[in-house]
């Protein structure tokens, strides 16, 4: 049975001390050489294995960087302050990024929820917050944020529809882009969350039908889009048509009967809803004619 391995911090010194003792060092073997002769010199030989020993015990930590800290394979603890420090030589100090970073995944084609077959690419943004489960609880950590965002995609894509239809309110991935960018979000975060990795955002980048079936489903918005136009349309032209019989009476312009007042109904909707500019007609007989 394995444990998560937990972050833990690193023991380390300024490396600046560590220089002027190695300074110091060189000055009282060099002066040895020259002031002392015969066996003696052997003991301050000696020492140059010792300051190049030392000298491994070096290493840089940049801002928003870490540096693992590993004794035969066993983890010490993570060194996270800035500058040049120095712990003990026989340490492997692995050096790792805690700068936010981002990605672009690649155009995957997947079946939306009604199954129909579309592209979409997201742009994840994320950065390591434990750095120990980042290098010991996966295998390499980048490669593995990037297969399971796609797969996160993919998995997110399959749960709505592309557009939405009919006029209601469900949830797509076209219509409510922050709702499905928040639940993209938690998606790849509970897939990421055992490497040590905070998704800070995620969004879809590129969202389209796929090639084969794009033609029909342009045809079947436009559609869409003329049925919607033509209810305005109607519905604004039986009201203005309501507002002339009712001012017409109100005024008593002029007395229609129930058929007058069907053909009037029926010339004011052909004037009002058609597409083409109406040419007028003027009557110069009665009504009746």
């Amino acid at each position: 049975m394995t444990t998560n391995i937990t972050e833990k911090k690193g023991w380390s010194i300024s490396g600046y001390n560590i220089v002027a003792l190695l300074a110091l060092n060189i000055v009282v073997f060099l002066t040895a050489m020259i002031t002392i002769d015969g066996e003696q010199k052997l003991f301050f030989i000696a020492l140059i294995p010792v300051s190049i020993f030392i000298g491994f015990g070096f290493y840089m930590v940049q801002p928003k960087q870490a540096r693992l800290q590993v004794l035969f394979g066993k983890y010490i603890g993570t060194d996270t302050t800035t500058g040049l420090r120095w712990a003990n030589p026989l340490l492997i100090k692995q050096k790792i990024s805690l700068r936010v970073r981002n990605f672009e995944s690649d155009t995957l084609k997947v079946n939306d929820q009604l199954g129909n077959p579309i592209q979409i690419a997201s742009v994840v943004v994320w950065e390591v917050v434990n750095s120990a489960e980042a290098v010991f609880e996966v295998d390499e950590y980048e490669s593995f944020v990037h297969i399971q965002s796609e797969a996160a995609l993919r998995n997110l894509a399959a749960n709505y529809p592309y557009d939405q239809h009919d006029g209601d309110d469900q949830v797509s991935l076209r219509s409510h882009a922050n709702v499905v960018a928040d639940a993209l979000q938690k998606e790849i975060q509970s897939r990421l969350s055992k490497a040590g990795v905070n998704v800070i955002e995620a969004r879809i980048s590129h969202l389209a039908y796929a090639p084969e079936i794009a033609s029909a489903m342009l045809q079947r918005q436009q559609a869409a889009a003329i049925i919607s136009a033509r209810e305005r349309i109607v519905e604004g032209a039986v009201g203005m048509v309501e507002m002339a019989l009712n001012r017409l009476s109100e005024k008593n312009i002029v007395e229609l009967d129930e058929e007058r007042k069907a053909a009037m109904v029926s010339n004011l909707l052909v004037v009002l809803c058609s597409d083409n500019n109406t040419q007028p007609v003027i009557n110069t007989g009665s009504l009746y004619n």
